[in-house]
């Protein structure tokens, strides 16, 4: 056993073998959601989101977009679960799940469309909501 347990870790070492482990759909979503909501915070995506809502809102300003978007972290845990399914329906084109993790790929046009959403809304109503 000791010989088969060390010819193991020289084939994972040399990269010959790979392990895979059963993640469930539940680890799955929830690591996308966790992702999407600190991706939704980082300077890069919400300049993005902002120039991609532009198309549509040309008076739409940086400073808009940021709010909204760090508006919508603290309200999630107060969204209904199938406005949270929508929500990253919207945001999320695709999940790819392999050895090294999950690659997350986000559609930009989805996020302007949710900073839109997020802006029509008045800020007094969403701190009464939070």
């Amino acid at each position: 056993m000791a010989d088969f347990t060390s010819r193991m870790a020289r084939s994972l070492l040399k990269g010959e073998v790979s392990i895979v482990r059963r993640v469930s759909a539940a680890e799955i979503e929830t690591a996308v959601v966790d992702q999407v909501r600190a991706l939704l915070r980082q300077p890069e995506i919400v300049v993005g989101t902002w120039r991609a809502g532009r198309r549509e809102a040309p008076d739409l300003t940086e400073g808009e977009t940021h709010d909204a978007l760090h508006r919508l972290d603290p309200l999630w845990e107060q969204l209904f679960p199938a406005e949270q399914a929508r929500i990253v329906r919207l945001l999320v084109e695709r999940v790819v799940v392999g050895p090294g993790g999950a690659d997350i790929r986000l559609r930009l046009d989805g996020l302007g469309g949710l900073v839109r959403d997020l802006t029509a809304i008045r800020p007094d109503a969403l701190r009464a909501a939070a």
